[in-house]
């Protein structure tokens, strides 16, 4: 019997080959925290999915981790490897996942919280996603007549400095979106004192509570993990909102990170108005 011959770069190209799959996704999560250089600052959604924000010519969605249950549906495998196969016909990626469970299902008192933390990193490692946004607002809202829910805020801190770790060794960063201010976020994060937990700063809820948006960001700097993008009902620069300044301070800081767009549908079409909000952020930060 004759063995077949095979050359030392015929056997590295196979092992290369077998190992496409593995480094694919290992390149998408280092993509999400890569260096903050000019060449890094992508356009999502959580508004579309996968095959709408292609066609909306978007580089990526922010995706729900899933309703309350023992088992989130993130966490099924058989979910992730559709997820994988809409990543890999569309050429984009997931920026982000949203956990908003937990704003009727609070991380301060929700026993099941902790895991649910678990499953969405782990998750995040599979599909390469750099981001979670752990949210606090209905029952979750960390204020009461503007000041901290102490009690509630010592919980979050427990649970996220003991989730920190956990994110840190999967490449991924917990950034909570909530009313409070900057400087109370920077309390928080202080408290927590892991660089695996940072914010997620939407301009729009910012606004709403009449803090200074620009001032907040240069005060947060690299403290920003991601940001969302939106302005009321309406499309993006038509609003009450002076994107302008907020673009400004977002170059000051150095950001080239995700602007996720969390946008109204005017038109009732969705891919197209992600078109036309993803083309304002476009020309608002000069991209090509």
């Amino acid at each position: 019997m004759i063995r077949p011959r095979f050359s030392r770069r015929t056997v590295l190209k196979s092992a290369l080959a077998g190992l496409a799959s593995n480094e694919m996704l290992a390149t998408l999560a280092a993509e999400a925290l890569a260096p903050r250089s000019p060449s890094t600052l992508r356009v999502g959604s959580c508004v579309v999915d996968l095959e709408q924000g292609k066609r909306a010519g978007l580089d990526g969605v922010e995706v729900r981790v899933g309703d309350p249950a023992e088992k989130l549906r993130i966490a099924d495998p058989a979910v992730r490897q559709q997820y994988r196969e809409q990543m890999g016909s569309t050429g984009l990626v997931i920026s982000s996942f949203m956990m908003g469970l937990l704003n009727s299902n609070p991380l301060a008192s929700e026993p099941r919280a902790p895991v649910w933390l678990e499953q969405s990193i782990d998750a995040a490692r599979d599909l390469g996603a750099g981001v979670i946004l752990v949210a606090f607002f209905g029952k979750g809202n960390l204020l009461q007549d503007g000041q901290l829910k102490q009690d509630d805020v010592q919980a979050v801190v427990q649970r996220l400095k003991a989730a920190a770790p956990r994110a840190r060794d999967a490449g991924v960063v917990l950034a909570v979106e909530n009313t409070l201010s900057a400087k109370q976020n920077m309390e928080i994060l202080e408290r927590i004192g892991h660089d695996a937990v940072r914010v997620y700063y939407d301009v729009g809820n910012s606004n709403s509570r009449g803090y200074d948006v620009p001032e907040e960001i240069r005060f947060l700097k690299d403290r920003i993990a991601c940001f969302h993008f939106k302005d009321r009902d309406r499309y993006l620069g038509e609003g009450s909102l002076q994107f302008e300044s907020i673009a400004a301070a977002i170059k000051t800081i150095g950001y080239r990170g995700w602007i996720v767009m969390e946008t109204a549908n005017p038109s009732k079409d969705p891919v197209a108005d992600a078109q036309r909000n993803g083309a304002y952020i476009r020309r608002l930060f000069g991209l090509g």
